[in-house]
């Protein structure tokens, strides 16, 4: 074979090659990216599973302290699971009917009748829907982390202490410091009553399961706890002489209230309108505040704001329809999805399933689980959620956002939900307001002057700083004062109101007043001031004894967008050009 043969069978094999190559990276690149994990059909199915008992005992309780049949908060839940969890907006995050407005709800009902709670939903969910298209979902993103984990703790901490009651078979007093005084007295009636002692005792084994069952070896720790504890419950309810309590379901299609004629007019009441908005309100800022808490609990597909605040509307629009219950995310039923290993919208849509069936066509198996085991399985995830260990942590990183957190959490703790999350908020504006509001102020007498040098952001925050600073001047006897704050960043009204105030008085009593001010352009430079040197070329420039003519160079002008300050001097009558130097010819420009 020639030299030339073997080069050319060589440049072909190269150009097939980058060929081959070129055909390559275009497949990567026209074939669709993946989204998210791919499902694992079993591990999502299992983990519905724990979703479920968790939302049962919830949509009952739930229900029950609105003041409405328990029936509701089930087509409530099943709404949550089927509607809004078959919604791309959240992957992980599992919507039903929610502690946070049962408090909202009770009073709607009593003021307007269950009947008029379906139109107050409907509404709610298409201004949901509506906000939703006009892209204000976005607007929750910007939410400190110390809020996220004081909301996430205010919401663990109530919902253990209100879980002990049902897990010994008795009834939770109401608020949640109501529940946490009264713990003392149910510990007292549990030692006294044998039928709550083995409720207590079950609720216990559920707890201590959910927290060592990922312990055990072999496929065995596959298997959720909670269905674990739920086995354990039922066989042990089935013995002869225990009667703990189990849960009871009525029939679910007798219990749908499809709103009528009657109730479209009560639209006409403005307290009804101002119930839809407050209900629209807190329901999306609940679901919202929980979709940004639901994010940092997993690393997969991030929510979708505007999607999941449609989600939510199309949800609380058929709830409303059927008269059920107002739907909002749930942390509790959110952090046990993740908990439990899902990873798509699977999960989430399969647990409103299986709360449609169980409370249809299998409400005989659902009499058989003991409320207890459910109570414990909601207690291990109120600890999960109060993370008592994120505390001395955030102590550790950051002492500011420790306050905020923990004011976060007994705000909710003390009131509610909404209340608690903007508190929380409005101490982290504070905190960020603060520690923006970074001033130094500088004092310093030279001679005949009392200098005041500021730098930094000078807000209303610092204002007191700021007028101690220009007093002490003042009280100094001087005759001249100056203040220099051309270090200064930003300048609020508040603060340069106060200095030109200081300014006009002191040159009120016959002192001499040096204002080196912030300004955004050359053309601020006041009219009441000296006359201003004219910008001469440097050929030009006449000197006082004949000097050079480079002794008085030419000054440059300002570029774009550059930054100028003048210094204003106002000298008083008669004083002009009396040994100040260069202050008396002219205020210059300083860049």
């Amino acid at each position: 074979m020639s030299g030339a043969h073997a080069r050319g069978r060589t440049r072909t094999k190269e150009r097939a090659g980058k060929a081959g190559a070129l055909k390559e990276r275009a497949g990567k690149a026209g074939a669709p990216k993946e989204r998210g994990a791919k499902p694992d059909l079993a591990n999502e199915i299992t983990a519905s599973l724990v979703v479920f008992l968790v939302a049962l005992p919830l949509c009952i309780g739930v229900a029950v302290a609105s003041g409405v049949p328990a029936e509701l908060g089930i087509i409530s839940g099943v709404i949550g699971g089927l509607v809004v969890g078959a919604v791309r907006g959240s992957t992980l995050q599992v919507s039903g009917p929610a502690a946070g407005l049962a408090a909202l709800v009770a009073e709607t009902v009593l003021e307007h009748g269950v009947a008029m709670l379906g139109v107050i939903v409907l509404f709610s969910g298409i201004l949901q829907v509506v906000l939703g298209v006009v892209r204000l979902g976005r607007m929750f993103q910007a939410i400190s982390l110390a809020v996220v984990q004081g909301m996430l703790a205010g919401i663990g901490l109530p919902l253990m202490f209100s879980q002990a009651y049902p897990m010994a078979d008795a009834k939770a007093p109401g608020t949640p410091i109501e529940n946490m005084a009264g713990i003392p007295g149910l510990f007292a009636d549990i030692l006294t009553d044998p039928q709550a002692m083995i409720a207590t005792l079950l609720g216990a084994a559920t707890i201590v399961l959910s927290f060592v069952w990922k312990k055990v070896p072999g496929p065995a720790r596959k298997i959720p706890a909670a269905l674990v504890a739920v086995g354990i419950g039922i066989a042990v309810a089935a013995l002869p002489g225990v009667e703990v309590k189990t849960l009871q379901v009525g029939n679910l299609l007798a219990s749908v209230q499809v709103p009528g004629a009657e109730q479209f007019a009560g639209l006409a009441d403005a307290a009804v309108l101002t119930s839809i908005l407050t209900f629209t309100v807190i329901a999306s800022a609940e679901s919202l505040f929980t979709a940004a808490a639901v994010d940092r609990m997993h690393s997969g597909p991030r929510t979708r704001y505007n999607t999941e605040l449609i989600a939510q509307g199309a949800g609380n629009t058929v709830a409303g329809i059927l008269g059920a219950l107002p739907i909002t995310a749930v942390v509790a039923r959110s952090s046990a999805n993740v908990q439990a290993g899902a990873k798509t919208r699977i999960s989430r849509t399969l647990h409103g399933l299986w709360l449609l069936a169980f409370a249809l066509l299998l409400p005989q198996v659902l009499a058989l689980i003991p409320i207890s085991v459910l109570a414990g399985v909601l207690v291990h995830s109120g600890w999960k959620l109060f993370a008592p260990t994120e505390f001395p942590k955030m102590w550790r990183q950051d002492r500011g956002e420790f306050v905020v957190m923990t004011v976060t959490t007994l705000v909710i703790v003390a009131t509610a939900l909404l209340e608690g999350v903007l508190i929380g908020l409005a101490a982290g504006i504070v905190l960020a307001a603060l520690r923006m509001s970074q001033t130094v102020i500088r004092q310093h007498i030279e001679e005949d002057t009392a200098k005041v040098v500021m730098a930094g952001n000078a807000t209303f925050l610092r204002l007191p700083q700021l007028i101690e600073a220009l007093e002490s001047a003042a009280a100094s006897g001087k005759p001249r004062i100056r203040l220099d704050l051309t270090g200064v960043t930003h300048l609020d009204h508040a603060c340069r109101s106060q200095v030109e105030e200081f300014t006009a008085q002191q040159r009120g009593l016959g002192l001499r007043v040096e204002l080196l001010m912030p300004g955004p352009a050359r053309t601020e430079v006041p009219a009441v001031t000296a006359p201003a040197r004219p910008t001469v070329p440097a050929a030009a420039a006449p000197g006082p004894t004949d000097a050079p003519a480079a002794a008085a160079p030419e000054r440059p002008e300002p570029g774009p967008g550059a930054e100028w300050f003048y210094l204003d001097t106002r000298p008083l009558p008669g004083d002009f050009g009396r040994g100040h130097g260069d202050y008396a010819q002219g205020p210059p420009l300083v860049r």
